[in-house]
């Protein structure tokens, strides 16, 4: 059958298709399953209005099941030639089934049929992404009880700033990540809406249910105007880009702690030789790469968020080709971020604190702030006072480390990481 635009004997000019397909060939690959069941979704609209006949719906079903096993499989291939998944999964009905498959295409275009794939592909990813982010944060409370007293230095614009403790540590990561399941689950509920029967952008003749169709895909809504259908690509899938944005700037972060606490200068923590790479001339070194690999992909992702708006920026109301180029940075950061989460996960799993290499780096200068507030407390001395004179006290101040930790108990602080609290957060979330 070949390009289901096609209308005479006429080839496209190879330079022009290979142009225009550019990686959708590549691309579509990920999101040939989405679109497989939004087909089968309007298969049954069809047969609903009696486009399509009970026994053709039952022929299209079982077609394009085997169309999705083969594709599960590693046997389905689209080419340059096809374009897109969309021409792939046609022809293949028009030839499993006839004159059936021929009618799949009743009352939709292939703009609908991209954005509600697209639609699709991200609920799924966002809803995996967000399960792996709130385990990924129970990894790391398990971290923070387990080093919950452990002391180490807490730093302000890279200098030892006041004492605090792994645990403490740790737990920033937890509640950074479950606030990042929490992004997620509001990105979902925005860009939870069904364009499909939108067909150009400007609706069907084809009475379509497609509040039917709609249920059958499991989206909370319809995205009722078929115009915004199409000026809402780049809207939805820039949240959607933020939302991963989100969770790099977390473990991007992490990342690079891990980079210098690593390092031979800070010496905070062993790492599992199985998480690291060696020099091909230095005999002695063991690199991180994986957490320097990932704090370059921070870059990339929010790059890649940039890309999307910018091409979905001040294009005329309606379908235009220019929408294809976000489905690259929209799926290349999709699977960087799943590989971040993954990554770190088994990272966080082989380090061990080293407690007397960090207590030694702990300098004398990090507890002047506590003497400070001593002095307000036990002499109510002005605090101005108070923080000139602690800087003549600290050199000749004895402090036992466990009771200065346990003295900071403001919720949150490091005498204080309710870890029971995030728990039941997480369970909440779960």
């Amino acid at each position: 059958m070949g390009k289901l635009w096609k209308k005479t004997d006429t080839e496209l000019h190879p330079v022009v298709e290979k142009y225009t397909a550019g990686t959708d060939h590549i691309f579509d690959m990920e999101l040939l399953p989405f679109d497989i069941a939004a087909s089968k979704a309007h298969a049954k609209g069809l047969q609903k209005i009696n486009i399509l006949s009970p026994g053709e719906l039952e022929a299209l079903e079982n077609a394009l099941e085997a169309l999705l096993k083969k594709h599960e499989a590693g046997n389905v291939t689209i080419l340059r030639e096809d374009e897109d998944c969309h021409t792939v999964i046609e022809n293949y009905l028009v030839e499993a089934v006839g004159d059936a498959g021929k009618k799949i295409h009743t009352g939709r275009s292939r703009n609908d049929q991209v954005a509600v794939a697209m639609r699709l592909y991200m609920k799924d990813k966002l809803t995996t992404i967000r399960k792996q982010c709130i385990a990924l944060a129970s990894n790391f409370v398990d971290m923070a009880e387990k080093y919950e007293k452990n002391p180490m230095p807490g730093y302000s614009h890279t200098q030892q700033a006041m004492l605090t403790t792994v645990g403490h540590y740790f737990a920033s990561f937890a509640e950074a990540l479950l606030d990042d399941a929490d992004y997620i689950e509001s990105a979902l509920r925005h860009i939870d809406k069904n364009p499909l029967g939108s067909a150009a952008g400007f609706g069907s003749s084809i009475p379509l249910d497609r509040t039917f169709t709609t249920q059958e895909l499991g989206f909370s809504a319809v995205q009722v105007n078929s115009l915004y259908c199409q000026n809402s690509r780049g809207k939805f899938e820039s949240v959607y880009m933020e939302a991963l944005a989100q969770v790099m700037l977390t473990l991007g972060k992490f990342a690079g702690d891990m980079v210098l606490f690593t390092s031979r200068e800070f010496d905070f923590f062993a790492v599992a030789e199985t998480l690291t790479t060696g020099s091909s001339i230095m005999p002695q070194k063991r690199n991180l790469d994986a957490m320097e690999i990932l704090r370059g992909n921070v870059s990339v992702v929010i790059a890649n968020q940039l890309m999307v708006k910018d091409i979905a920026k001040n294009l005329l109301s309606g379908y235009n080709r220019d929408g294809q180029l976000m489905k690259k940075p929209l799926i290349e950061s999709t699977n960087i971020v799943a590989d971040s989460v993954e990554v770190v996960e088994h990272v966080l799993k082989g380090l061990t604190p080293k407690a007397e290499s960090i207590r030694s780096k702990i300098t004398p200068g990090i507890f002047a702030a506590d003497i400070a507030n001593d002095l307000v407390n036990e002499k109510r001395m002005p605090f101005r006072d108070a923080y000139k004179r602690a800087m003549e006290l600290v050199h000749n101040n004895e402090v036992n480390l466990a009771e200065n930790i346990k003295s900071k108990m403001s919720l949150g602080a490091p005498g204080n990481l309710d870890i029971k609290g995030y728990r039941a957060r997480i369970k909440k979330l779960s």
